[in-house]
């Protein structure tokens, strides 16, 4: 018998996962549709909402786990995966900067925001006012995190590329058993699919679609994260990512011609140079109402569990949840009632 089954194999299964991994537990993972998102995610990871200079729930906590998360799955896979790297908001006007100035004399943002403003020396972009610098930033490249975990997993017999039949899942006293698989527990973590979950589908899974650009801009020259109305992500060879959009009535993966002219008027405004879009891709993040995530044991089936609703950070909130995850069931320690998903219970059951 297994210690887990996981469904999904997106950010939320890689982290719980790579936990598992390192505390020597039994596994397999099961590949599952509405894993879009982390193939096309940006990956940027930062601590601070700009626009509002707020911290992001927990970002110190999430901040000193992504390092060596990262750093082992590089080691493990070969692949560059994490990337240091500057973020910059772009001012607007004289009262931007004055609210940058405000926000960087908090005690709390002090260590995330730089107080000094750069000035603009770029001739490719539009920013008269300067910019602010953000620290503790960078990006990870998960479309090739998607696909090389995949690879490290199956090649080590415990990933399997097929559809999670939910039907074929039965219950017992000692755990479950899948297609003769048995596991004593399960963690369901299949983003934007989770509403095909009969078990978690009552859980207010919202999802909110985003569009992404691969652009070629070889005029651009920009060696950090710009971050304005929209954010351009340098990756290498004068080619950059240019996102996101936000759609929370479309549920579909599909490009549309109006996120990608959202895209495209917002960097006309921002940069004066040439570029060639090479690539539209598009996915549906998996967000909450409540703007918080969802962990936990299933309210009636016990040693069931669902780690899901990272949304827009999932880079950052994977390894962390997975850690709170991971010692709820292995350490019986509580869960933050912030993402514990017993705060809807009462509404469903």
């Amino acid at each position: 018998m297994l210690d887990y089954i996981i469904v999904g194999s997106g950010l939320a299964g890689i982290s719980f996962s790579e936990r598992l991994l390192e505390s020597n537990k039994t596994f397999c993972v099961f590949n599952t549709p509405g894993n879009a998102s982390t193939k096309v995610a940006a990956g940027l990871y930062n601590s601070v909402i700009l626009k509002r200079f707020n911290l992001v729930w927990k970002a110190q906590e999430q901040i000193n786990a992504l390092p060596q998360f990262y750093a082992n799955i590089e080691q493990k896979t070969k692949a560059k995966l994490d990337y240091s790297l500057e973020v910059r908001k772009r001012f607007t006007s004289i009262e931007d900067q004055n609210e940058w100035f405000v926000a960087a004399d908090k005690q709390k943002l002090a260590s995330f925001l730089d107080a000094q403003i750069i000035a603009n020396s770029n001739k490719s972009i539009n920013a008269p006012f300067g910019f602010g610098k953000v620290l503790q930033t960078g990006y990870v490249d998960v479309a090739l995190l998607y696909d090389v975990y995949q690879e490290y997993l199956a090649n080590l017999g415990l990933f399997t590329n097929e559809a999670f039949d939910y039907s074929s899942l039965t219950m017992h006293l000692d755990g479950f058993e899948y297609k003769g698989i048995k596991a004593k527990n399960i963690v369901f973590a299949e983003g934007f699919g989770l509403h095909q979950n009969p078990f978690f589908n009552f859980l207010p899974l919202d999802g909110t679609k985003g569009e992404l650009l691969k652009i070629h801009a070889p005029d651009l020259k920009l060696d950090y994260c710009l971050n304005s109305s929209l954010f351009i992500l340098p990756i290498g060879n004068d080619n950059y990512k240019v996102a996101a959009t936000y759609n929370w009535t479309d549920k579909d993966s599909l490009p549309t011609e109006e996120g990608k002219k959202e895209l495209l008027d917002k960097l006309n405004a921002i940069i004066n140079c040439d570029y060639t879009v090479l690539e539209h891709l598009a996915g549906v993040r998996p967000t909450v109402l409540d703007r918080r995530p969802l962990v936990g044991e299933h309210p009636i089936h016990k040693s069931m569990y669902v780690l899901n609703g990272l949304g827009t950070r999932g880079v950052m909130l994977g390894p962390y949840l997975a850690q709170l995850l991971f010692d709820c069931i292995e350490n019986k320690s509580d869960l933050d009632p912030q993402v514990d998903i017993v705060r809807f219970k009462e509404k469903y059951f």
